[in-house]
């Protein structure tokens, strides 16, 4: 299923989304409790209920209370709730059961939470939260959380938590392709995915007070292996917002040292002359260690989306075109980038020597193809890694290639060093006019 953007944009501040089947006795419970709630913030709410076809007089007990009644035309919760995210009118939507298991006095600690994240989510599992559930079904619920978590180097506790506060632009032109409960991990990793931040306040989960529980867990199990396997893939590959961030803390000891050994070689010729500027940045930790005020560009939105919590000033921008000033920039860093350029790298090469100051410094990295251990790498890597990187490497730069397309171009190289004799990372300075 595909989200249409809007035309217009909501002109209500907080749409509370239901999703519900045969849930009328606590519905008649749960609508009261959540006027209540929304009564007490200082904003514009609207309650929409999302019906499945139920037969105990759902309409009517929904119009009863004042709340907006739609009915439901597809099947499964996410394709409920993706129905209700299309029309609801909230700049923000909280989607919440209708069994009672969502206490409604959390409706507060969500909306303050707000600007947290893009996604907010009532946690069981974070300090503070608590669910009482059977124990089988708890057990159950750790265990898959757990598998995730581990299995996609997610740091989010509670990813099967329906209890949640979305910034509504989340929806817009959202795909996806599970609709049943395994819709809310498919889509907490889309939005991850667009370099969408997630957070949890907590939350304790109370047990349904009326009629049964729609889930089916076996259904559920085989849904939740196929997620796993197509969202691993996603997950794992480089273009992912924050493959370059989770490197560095990397449980492969190879991949941890080697973007370590990175950092510490482009900081260590870069110095921290301003103004600074480092052209495809990515997601790289290395934002965190530059000087206060240096530029991050990168043409990856989603990725600049990722590393806005850095605190830098980000630019997106093309680096063969750059959105710069001739002889601005006294410090500039460029770091796999080179490689993903076609004609040698010439029209990047071109402007990184037209922005910046004679006298200033480049600090260039690029796979060494002229070394035989960057070859080995690169084949390995290929297998293991889900659309890599060096598919897209389109030049194949060695040391004296490069070394001469610089200087070609009143660049002089000063230092370089290489990282597992494969990895190539050079320190120029732009040549002073005669």
């Amino acid at each position: 299923m595909t989200m249409q953007t809007p035309h217009k944009r909501p002109t209500i501040d907080l749409t509370v989304v239901i999703p519900s089947k045969n849930e009328g006795a606590n519905l008649n419970l749960l609508l009261p409790a959540l006027q209540t709630a929304l009564g007490g913030l200082p904003i514009h709410s609207e309650i929409l209920v999302v019906d499945a076809a139920s037969a105990d007089g759902t309409p009517d007990i929904v119009a009863s209370h004042g709340a907006r009644y739609l009915r439901e035309k597809g099947r499964g919760y996410g394709h409920a709730i993706l129905t209700g995210a299309q029309a609801a009118h909230g700049n923000y939507i909280i989607t919440m059961d209708a069994d009672l298991s969502h206490p409604t006095r959390f409706i507060q600690d969500l909306w303050a939470a707000r600007d947290q994240g893009d996604l907010v989510i009532a946690s069981r599992y974070v300090a503070g939260g608590d669910a009482d559930q059977p124990f089988f079904r708890l057990l159950l619920s750790k265990v898959l959380n757990a598998f995730f978590r581990f299995g996609l180097s997610l740091t989010v506790l509670d990813l099967t938590s329906g209890f949640r506060l979305y910034n509504r632009r989340v929806f817009d032109g959202l795909e996806i392709r599970f609709t049943s409960f395994v819709f809310l991990v498919e889509l907490l990793l889309k939005i991850m995915r667009r370099g969408g931040h997630v957070a949890e306040v907590p939350f304790h989960y109370e047990p349904r007070e009326e009629g049964q529980s729609n889930a089916r867990i076996i259904h559920f199990g085989i849904d939740y292996c196929r997620l796993f396997y197509q969202m691993w893939r996603i997950r794992n590959a480089c273009s992912f917002p924050d493959y370059d961030w989770r490197a560095c803390e990397s449980r492969i000891p190879l991949q941890r040292w080697w973007h370590r050994q990175r950092i510490h070689h482009l900081l260590r010729f870069a110095g921290t002359t301003r103004p600074m500027v480092d052209v495809g940045c990515g997601s790289s930790q290395i934002l965190t260690q530059y000087p206060e005020g240096a530029i991050a560009l990168d043409l990856n939105g989603e990725k600049l989306r990722f590393v806005l919590r850095c605190g830098h000033p980000l630019i997106q921008g093309d680096g063969t075109q750059l959105p710069l000033g001739d002889e601005s920039v006294a410090t500039i860093v460029c770091s796999q980038v080179l490689e993903h350029i076609p004609e040698d790298g010439a029209a990047l090469l071109d402007e990184l020597h037209r922005v910046l100051k004679p006298g200033g410094r480049l600090v260039l990295g690029t796979p060494d193809y002229g070394r035989w251990q960057w070859r080995l790498i690169e084949r390995a890597y290929n297998w293991i890694v889900p659309n890599p990187y060096t598919r897209e490497h389109i030049t194949q730069y060695r040391f004296d290639s490069l070394k001469a397309a610089l200087e070609l171009r009143g660049i002089d190289p000063v230092d370089h060093a290489w990282i597992a004799g494969a990895e190539l990372i050079v320190a120029c300075v732009k040549r002073e006019a005669d």
